[in-house]
């Protein structure tokens, strides 16, 4: 079969959740599927320098870039099926249609989307509904919200969980874990610290981790910093209203974002991950904490308790005290959190790229059948 796949979504130097499962998905395929021919579908024009068409060793593997936005339709002919790894307009007649839905966010917490993007967003997934052959979905909670939000017949979706990268997140071996602190260190990070990752938006809820932390500083119950990995997203005054309302601003560390090497560094020496947001699709820090053997706390709601399991201590994410008191418990019991560690690593073993695109490639037979 001819697979065609779009890759707009890893297409830039930085890429973050959609953008590492579409070139991972990918890669892996390059290395599990010699049998079939793959094209990795680009829209490129010929001035953009910043779009970065992928490279991928493998013989059966070829790049079809749409240099004047002829559309899908030209662009592959002769495609037998065609996968956008992200929701997304699509034009094609000839192909049998796979889309992967990563979140139905814009419908769960509309008050993080602009009116335009929830107009257009939500023709997305109406076209997807009505046109897809088979909706890939990362998660049993993101499946719940598609058949609460649209009229979608279950045979026509798959659960597919994602997958992290094992040869980036890992537990680091006493080599590399005096790399790290030095690294930590240069990063004016000299003490103990809690870790959390994630694009900095109000869904995120860092603002209630904020405020939790500052309970523990309070009742003196930590003597650490909050390290803060991640883009700025939308909203962000809100964030420094609270650091200046809590009187936070020389205990918390904004790191911005941070190379994979570096992220492994801080999953692997924080006392607790703590990861409390309201919403998500798969949520890949929890896993990648799990891979570094991190203690984790995260959100009782959405996807998180689903990929945690009883991996993890899960709280309610709309009140600090109960993240502050989950936190404060792992930090005070040594057994519960060699425990949650333990049970981290065991969890993540349940999450990879291989078996991500094992079932991927199961879809696509399934999908091809019926031509």
């Amino acid at each position: 079969m001819r697979v065609a796949i779009n890759c707009r979504s890893f297409l830039t130097t930085h890429y973050a959740g959609i953008g590492r499962y579409a070139y991972n998905l990918v890669k892996t395929l390059s290395e599990i599927d010699q049998a079939n021919e793959y094209w990795l579908y680009v829209r490129k024009s010929y001035f953009d320098f910043k779009r970065r068409a992928p490279r991928i060793n493998a013989k059966n593997f070829s790049v079809k870039i749409d240099w004047l936005n002829h559309g899908l339709d030209q662009t592959l002919k002769t495609a037998d099926l065609y996968h956008s790894p992200s929701p997304d307009f699509f034009h094609i007649h000839d192909a049998k249609v796979i889309v992967t839905v990563h979140d139905l966010v814009y419908k769960a917490h509309p008050q993080g989307h602009t009116p335009q993007t929830i107009e257009t967003t939500d023709k997305q997934l109406h076209q997807i509904v009505e046109r897809a052959d088979k909706i890939i979905c990362c998660s049993q909670n993101t499946i719940n919200d598609l058949c609460r939000y649209f009229p979608v017949d279950l045979s026509r979706v798959a659960l597919v969980y994602q997958g992290v990268d094992k040869k980036i997140f890992y537990p680091v071996g006493d080599h590399e874990r005096r790399k790290a602190e030095g690294y930590i260190r240069r990063k004016g990070i000299t003490g103990p610290f809690v870790l959390f990752v994630g694009t900095i938006e109000p869904r995120k809820n860092l603002q209630n981790l904020l405020r939790a932390f500052a309970q523990l500083k309070q009742k003196h119950k930590y003597p650490g910093k909050l390290v803060v990995i991640g883009m700025k997203g939308w909203m962000q005054e809100i964030i420094s209203d609270v650091l200046k309302q809590l009187n936070l601003r020389n205990q918390v560390i904004f790191l911005g974002y941070v190379s994979d090497e570096a992220l492994r560094y801080f999953y692997n020496l924080s006392d607790v991950f703590v990861f409390p947001s309201f919403y998500e699709g798969f949520g890949f820090p929890i896993v990648e904490a799990f891979c570094c053997g991190a203690a984790v706390v995260t959100s009782n709601v959405s996807s998180c308790p689903e990929i945690a399991k009883d991996a993890a201590l899960t709280v309610n994410p709309e009140f600090p005290v109960e993240i502050a008191e989950a936190i404060h418990q792992v930090l005070q019991d040594d057994k519960l959190r060699k425990s949650l560690k333990d049970k981290g690593l065991h969890r993540a073993q349940d999450f990879s790229f291989l078996k991500t695109a094992q079932e991927t490639l199961g879809v696509y037979e399934e999908v091809y059948k019926t031509l």
